[in-house]
């Protein structure tokens, strides 16, 4: 089918020959279509023209939504959830037909599953994927609904404490913030944050308005603004679902609510903290369906997954994973344990906190305040006859010796490190107080990763002359020659970022014998990068690049994530 629409565009005169054969190309050595991948080289205009050639080739009428007058109440027979699942949008109605315009009008389920929910006969018509989603956006007003909720709060004219002033009646304030549009606020910004697949919610007062900003792949993005009188109880509405004490305005809370959304339990981590004008909560999504444990798709190149795969089969030994905070390292360590996780292994994790909860993994959440530890964890882990260990982090000298010695004495351990890179790990174990003999002998493999955002591939374009772009990352010429490089444009799916999703970038130092007599030796830490280099490390900055080249993330991205 590919093949005949790539046959159509030539003899239509909207693409040569010789770009269909290099379009095809592209396309073996790519899960792609060829339709997008012809946009993205600029062989065709824009999206829209290939649906418009693809509905001449399937002989189905071609739409574009934003050419028509569309009726909001016959777009709505179609269910929000319906049809952002499925990415489709009612278009016209003649009595017992409802049109309704696809990106895939030859997909019968889709089809099927639309009479059942509408009762109506469907009529499909064509239309491109980013056309019907910006559709959707506009005509079902998806993103308008805080601000709808927060009109609705002022038209109810509810009353609220303030801050400043006494709070007479704690019952009083209670039934005051479960008032049903308060209700529906607060829990407006839990569900749409998940479905925004943000990772962190942040609700922050400042002198005269209240702010509600997601973390959406990796970045901070600011969703709405809500008038200053309502912070005492949005923050008392948050509190009571933690159950934590509403009446404690002065000092920092943690909690935990447990929420459910379309049939699936969700964890969401608490922290609430005084500030000048008010509290500010910052709520961490735990969602198990966002969590992938699966080391084939963090984003390893094939050599740096056989290594760190093959040290994770080891009987014993230290693994260290090290980067900044959110670089998924968590995420990178639960992935491994999975993966090694059978009925004949005893895993014992130290976590602080523990953010997922795995079968056949015995996880201990750390309370430093009662003199739980990592470190006395670790000392009660190695009476409980373990086979694999893991350390939340090394965070002093008694947990970094006793992690050391585990791993020399028959445990395979895995932990963590703040380092900006592999071979500076060693240096950082010294720097505590470990002997570089136990480091040498002890350690198997250290990994240090970042996380960089993967272009959205629905608005994904070639960037023109990017060879300025490219001088700010220090490459030779013959590296750079003939590199076709990628951005997003921004578009409704991404919400207007560009980016969608994020991957892994990895630097995988297994410890050879080499590399061991060179620690001993205390070799300086340059001279050990060179010698893992040579024995096939790649460094952040050349795996980053690797992606860049690829297609899959930005030069921004890249520089952002990465130094030389």
């Amino acid at each position: 089918m590919a093949t005949k629409l790539g046959q159509l565009l030539v003899s239509s005169g909207v693409i040569s020959e010789k770009q269909l054969e290099e379009a095809l190309k592209i396309q073996r050595k790519s899960d792609e279509k060829l339709g997008q991948i012809l946009v993205t080289m600029g062989a065709v205009p824009d999206e829209d023209t290939v649906y418009e050639y693809l509905g001449k080739q399937l002989n189905i009428a071609y739409v574009k939504p934003s050419d028509i007058e569309l009726n909001p109440e016959i777009v709505k027979l179609i269910p929000l959830d319906i049809a952002k699942k499925f990415n489709v949008i009612a278009i016209g109605k003649i009595k017992k037909t409802l049109i309704v315009a696809l990106s895939d009008p030859r997909n019968i389920y889709v089809l099927d599953a639309l009479k059942f929910i509408t009762g109506y006969t469907i009529q499909p018509v064509i239309c491109s994927e980013s056309s019907i989603q910006k559709a959707i956006d506009e005509l079902y007003q998806d993103k308008g609904n805080l601000e709808e909720i927060i009109k609705d709060l002022g038209e109810d004219g509810l009353e609220i404490i303030e801050s400043d002033q006494e709070l007479s009646d704690e019952v009083d304030l209670q039934s005051m913030i479960e008032d049903k549009p308060l209700v529906r606020l607060v829990d407006s910004i839990l569900s749409e944050a998940i479905n925004k697949r943000a990772s962190d919610i942040h609700i922050e007062t400042y002198e005269k308005k209240i702010r509600v900003r997601y973390r959406i792949d990796g970045e901070l993005v600011e969703v709405s603004q809500i008038p200053f009188k309502y912070r005492a109880a949005i923050v008392s509405r948050v509190k009571i679902m933690a159950e934590l004490d509403i009446s404690e305005r002065r000092l920092p809370q943690d909690g935990r609510i447990k929420v459910k959304l379309r049939g699936r339990a969700i964890d969401l981590r608490l922290s609430v903290l005084p500030t000048i004008f008010g509290e500010k909560v910052v709520m961490r999504i735990l969602d198990p369906q966002s969590l992938m444990v699966d080391l084939t798709k963090l984003g390893f190149p094939e050599v740096a997954l056989k290594s760190f795969s093959k040290a994770i089969s080891l009987p014993y030994g230290m693994i260290l994973v090290t980067g900044p905070t959110g670089s998924g390292k968590t995420t990178t360590l639960y992935s491994a344990l999975k993966t090694i996780s059978t009925p004949n292994v005893n895993i014992m994790t130290a976590e602080d906190p523990v953010e997922f909860n795995f079968e056949g993994i015995n996880q201990v959440l750390v309370k430093s305040g009662i003199g739980l530890t990592f470190a006395a964890s670790l000392r009660s882990f190695l009476r409980q006859d373990p086979d694999i260990i893991m350390v939340g982090e090394i965070r002093d000298l008694e947990t970094a010796e006793i992690a050391i010695r585990a791993a020399l004495t028959g445990h395979l351990v895995f932990s963590t490190l703040h380092t900006n890179d592999a071979p500076s790990t060693i240096n950082r174990l010294v720097d505590m107080g470990i002997p570089e003999y136990l480091v040498a002998s002890g350690t198997r493999l250290i990994m240090a990763q970042r996380m960089v955002r993967k272009i959205c591939t629905r608005c994904k374009e070639e960037v023109e002359n990017p060879e300025e772009l490219l001088s700010h990352l220090d490459l030779a010429e013959e590296d750079l020659r003939g590199r076709r490089i990628y951005r997003g444009r921004g578009c409704a799916t991404c919400n207007k970022s560009g980016y969608s999703g994020r991957t892994g970038i990895f630097e995988v130092m297994p410890v050879s014998s080499r590399i061991e007599s060179m620690i001993v030796a205390r070799a300086p830490e340059q001279e050990i990068r060179e010698q893992a280099i040579k024995e096939g490390m790649m460094t952040l900055r050349v795996a980053a690049v690797e992606k860049l080249f690829n297609g899959i993330t930005s030069i921004e991205e890249v520089l952002a994530a990465t130094t030389v």
